[in-house]
């Protein structure tokens, strides 16, 4: 490997900047690991472990925890060349005294002991933040989450809406919204009256975003009915489009995870059954972009392959910032000539570097470093050695992409 001195000078600094994390899975009142079973659990072990041929009784309930995570590493060795495997080799080493150059089953034990013992510390998600360097963490909370019992400060909320707008015809989903706001839905007006009533109390608990994850052949339309009972798909658009004018109503910006085809695969592992689909296009959403000025559409894309589309929408729509490196493009194949795309053609001001997705906070740590190393390097060669700009000046615009760029659209803070 031909070492960079300059790539690696620019790392350095941008790993001095404290994370901003703008969207998670993070449990705040559990947002730490227990056990290598929590690690291990995580889906893209389990996915490329049974990818490789572990079968599905693995990773059964009633499996032993240490026999399900021995299970998984002996199977490490027909993945160790992905970036998925980076991430735990780099958790096993800074976290859990791993001092080897290779994860194995042979290795369980001694991970599992480790982490049994660390792990059980009172304050081990006070360490992880602190190793971290974490600032904030954005969450996705359901609907009816009561969004207590935790630093709301630290832990942001995050109203995700995927229920309200594939599920609300539903009895199941309909009862958990009556109890949730005690508005008996029975009428487009109700509807509106319980989801303001959503939006009013998760904007006074600190919430700063809605998002929602969108299947391929959605494109969004001003839809209005007499009863929340009609048709699943003609109802989804008519929610969908409601959410955005209440963005519009309460000044949040409107994820959207667009692409996510579900249940590609039944036969595969928990989380591990949905892919991206190729007929996906931002033109579904020119009429929602258009007909709301004023709502930040932070918008992730599941295939690289649309990367191009999406920073050209960003390139021209005022209100589309391309918001990290999403699932399937969270790879740093895709990420580095994604980021030298949207650094090419989209403001900087509008970039929203990466956020991790993770589920623990020890996956926090390894993801955002494969992102600043491939950041670092992608200034180091588009930017500094073109003689663009100097070291100062390229920290300065890394500073932007990883977190500038965020606080300012989720925190309303200048930058």
């Amino acid at each position: 490997m031909i070492a960079d001195a300059l790539a690696d000078d620019l790392f350095a600094a941008l790993c001095e900047l404290p994370i901003f994390d703008s969207h998670t899975h993070i449990d705040p009142l559990a947002p730490a690991a227990r056990s290598l079973d929590d690690l291990l659990g995580y889906h893209y072990y389990t996915e490329l472990a049974h990818s490789a041929g572990m079968s599905h009784e693995s990773l059964r309930a009633d499996v032993d925890p240490r026999e399900r995570c021995r299970a998984i590493l002996s199977h490490v060795d027909r993945f160790d060349n992905t970036a998925q495997y980076a991430w735990l080799l780099e958790i096993a080493r800074t976290y859990l005294g791993f001092d080897g150059d290779q994860l194995a089953a042979g290795d369980c034990n001694a991970l599992f002991d480790s982490s049994l013992r660390v792990m059980a510390q009172l304050d081990w998600p006070a360490q992880v933040i602190a190793k971290t360097k974490l600032e904030k963490v954005f969450l996705t909370n359901a609907f009816d989450d009561p969004l207590t019992g935790f630093d709301r400060d630290f832990y942001v909320p995050c109203l995700r809406t995927d229920d309200l707008v594939f599920h609300l015809h539903e009895p199941a989903t309909r009862e958990r919204l009556h109890r949730c706001t005690g508005i008996e839905v029975g009428s487009w007006s109700t509807l509106r009256q319980a989801i303001s009533q959503l939006f009013d109390r998760f904007v006074r608990a600190g919430a700063r975003a809605c998002a929602i994850s969108l299947p391929p052949a959605f494109a969004p339309h001003v839809c209005y009915f007499d009863s929340p009972s009609q048709l699943a798909d003609d109802l989804s658009y008519g929610v969908f489009w409601m959410l955005a004018e209440l963005c519009n109503d309460y000044q949040l910006p409107f994820d959207l995870m667009i692409g996510v085809n579900r249940r590609v695969y039944p036969g595969g592992v928990h989380q591990g059954q949905d892919l991206f689909d190729q007929r996906t296009s931002l033109i579904q959403y020119a009429e929602l972009f258009n007909a709301f000025p004023k709502v930040t559409f932070a918008v992730s894309v599941l295939s690289s392959a649309q990367n191009q589309e999406l920073a050209s929408y960003a390139w021209i729509f005022p209100n589309v910032f391309p918001h990290g490196h999403w699932w399937y493009s969270n790879i740093p194949a895709f990420i580095e000539q994604d980021l030298r795309a949207r650094l090419q053609a989209v403001p900087k001001t509008k970039l929203l570097g990466y956020y991790s997705d993770a589920y623990k906070l020890e996956f926090v740590l390894p993801k955002f470093n494969m992102y600043r190393r491939i950041l670092a390097k992608v200034l180091a060669d588009d930017f500094v050695k073109p003689g663009r700009l100097n070291e100062v000046q390229a920290v300065d615009l890394g500073r932007q992409v990883l977190r500038g760029n965020a606080e300012r659209l989720f925190c309303r803070k200048s930058t």
